[in-house]
């Protein structure tokens, strides 16, 4: 993670949540700073939303200390300076996206003339200027979730979470919500961003922590994750069938080697200087760089925590 940050807006230690017998969250420990996008990866059921929902004070966690701007994140002060867009869609159909995002300003203790105000900054910002006095049942799905996530920070609040909220969003829709979210960060908001579409995080250059059986098993800079657990991938497709090498093993097309190399271009040459190899066409060969989905990948087979700063 970043470190050169003053005290953090989102401060976990420890935090441990259970339904029945069934332990979802188990000491997780968080920090998210002013300014920071944290990209929360887990597979589905991995304790992301209870995480949440923990952190957005809707649940109390079991054992832990849980910190929001200093407060805890049930009381009023920090309930003024959360913004949470979860991942199911909560807008009044009968009103329309002006409407919606001024009631909850009001709810939020915005003025009429300030929450108008504020309605018209979000609508810009997230591109639904035109759909201003359309009611919320009319918009398509894209622009609904840009709605959704407009009335999470009509607030502007300094802590912001997006439950995955591009999901079944357009184009359009998931290019404004980046953007917004980026723009959100670099005004000074903490931000925790869930979402299954790991292009996602580079885009927002985020910071990771991945969530796995409850526990955090790997944070740190996009960057640092990818050079700590990824590696390239290598396919080499031959014309006929594919020669048994030792150390390489059968993809869905060709080979490739059984443990990822660290200089493909090495494994390459020595799979093409093996005696089995010698003579036989190539009909292609893929290299494809090291990424944030390798990593992951690896990452939720590992059991360890690991810190990749």
């Amino acid at each position: 993670m970043q470190t050169e940050r003053k005290t953090p807006l989102i401060d976990l230690k420890g935090v441990s949540k259970s339904f029945g017998t069934h332990r979802v969250l188990e000491s997780v420990d968080l920090k998210v700073h002013s300014g920071q996008v944290l990209g929360l990866l887990g597979r589905n059921g991995a304790g992301k939303s209870t995480l949440i929902d923990i952190m957005c004070g809707m649940l109390a966690a079991d054992a832990g200390k849980v910190s929001i701007c200093g407060c805890n994140p049930a009381s009023r002060p920090a309930r003024k300076l959360i913004g949470c867009a979860p991942q199911d869609i909560g807008v009044y159909p009968d009103l329309t996206v002006r409407q919606n995002l001024a009631c909850y300003g009001a709810i939020e203790g915005l003025s009429r003339r300030k929450s108008l105000e504020r309605a018209q900054e979000v609508m810009k910002l997230l591109g639904i200027e035109e759909q201003a006095r359309q009611n919320a049942r009319n918009l398509s799905g894209g622009q609904r979730r840009r709605l959704h996530a407009g009335m999470a920070i009509m607030h502007k609040p300094r802590v912001v979470f997006m439950d995955e909220p591009t999901v079944g969003a357009d184009v359009e829709a998931r290019s404004r919500l980046l953007k917004t979210v980026r723009a959100l960060a670099d005004e000074g908001a903490a931000v925790v961003y869930t979402s299954h579409y790991l292009a996602e995080f580079e885009e927002l250059g985020a910071d990771i922590a991945v969530l796995n059986d409850g526990r955090i098993v790997a944070s740190g800079t996009l960057d640092g994750i990818v050079r700590k657990h990824a590696r390239a991938s290598v396919v080499v497709k031959f014309a006929g069938s594919s020669p048994a090498i030792p150390g390489w093993k059968a993809a869905a097309e060709g080979i490739q080697p059984v443990e990822e190399p660290t200089d493909p271009g090495r494994a390459i040459a020595d799979l093409l200087a093996n005696p089995a190899a010698r003579g036989l066409k190539v009909d292609d060969i893929r290299i494809e760089k090291a990424n944030l989905q390798s990593a992951y990948l690896a990452i939720i087979g590992e059991k360890e925590v690991d810190d990749a700063a």
